[in-house]
């Protein structure tokens, strides 16, 4: 690890235990880190970092843990079954903190682009590709006026409705390296539209994450297409 990815883990770190001690008392914070109230003050107030050992700790297990469960307290079900995770996908704060963490807790490889689905993918997708310093693409389900050539992906859904996405050729080049990302699963069949556009670019998937996955259809499907990683922050049953 160079200085500088030594100085962004620790940042991180940091960055985790603020948005912790934002419901916590130092005491509480140390009971749920592990990590001494007094030390945990200074890391917060910004008087000194975590060493390297302690903020992989924080980022890669902590954090995970307690993004997980803030996320959980986020999302509301109707009686329908339906899924609300505005509380989520319009904080781009807490999407901030979740790409790290992400990428630590699954070993996603640097991706040269981050691939997503319109609308609602688009604020984790942001931050993911802010993270891995990579660009963001995401499909629609329409045309764009002004663009001639589209990647397209079709497939006809069990209710019989047809979900197609599109994406400009020159959004994604054979050989880049793509990590697919949205903020929900269940079905999987989004996420597959999606391998199906990275594959027909010839662009090489490193990995599929989503912030919830509702059940293990979808993730499960998408671990059928690809090889890659394939990671939810969190799982409803």
């Amino acid at each position: 690890m160079n200085r500088a990815e030594k100085a962004a883990l620790q940042l991180q770190a940091v960055a985790v235990l603020r948005m912790l001690k934002e419901t916590r008392t130092y005491d509480e914070l140390s009971a749920v880190t592990g990590l001494p109230a007094g030390d945990l003050n200074r890391y917060v107030n910004g008087h000194v970092l975590p060493g390297t050992d302690r903020a992989r700790e924080v980022v890669e297990g902590i954090g995970r843990e307690a993004l997980s469960d803030e996320l959980e307290a986020r999302v509301e079900f109707d009686d329908e079954g339906y899924v609300d995770n505005s509380g989520v996908v319009f904080d781009q704060s807490f999407l901030d903190l979740v790409a790290p963490i992400a990428a630590n807790a699954f070993g996603f490889e640097r991706p040269d682009v981050v691939l997503t689905a319109a609308t609602d993918g688009i604020t984790l997708g942001a931050a993911m590709a802010s993270y891995f310093d990579a660009r963001l693409a995401y499909a629609k389900k329409s045309k764009e006026t002004a663009v001639e050539d589209f990647i397209e992906s079709r497939q006809r859904l069990a209710s019989g409705i047809e979900l197609t996405y599109y994406l400009p050729s020159s959004a994604l080049t054979s050989g880049q390296r793509v990590l697919v990302v949205d903020d929900l699963i269940r079905s999987g069949e989004t996420q597959e539209l999606l391998l199906d556009i990275a594959l027909q670019a010839d662009a090489d998937v490193t990995g599929v994450f989503t912030l919830i996955s509702v059940g293990d259809e979808g993730t499960s499907r998408a671990e059928e297409i690809t090889d890659a990683p394939v990671g939810a922050l969190t799982t409803f049953e």
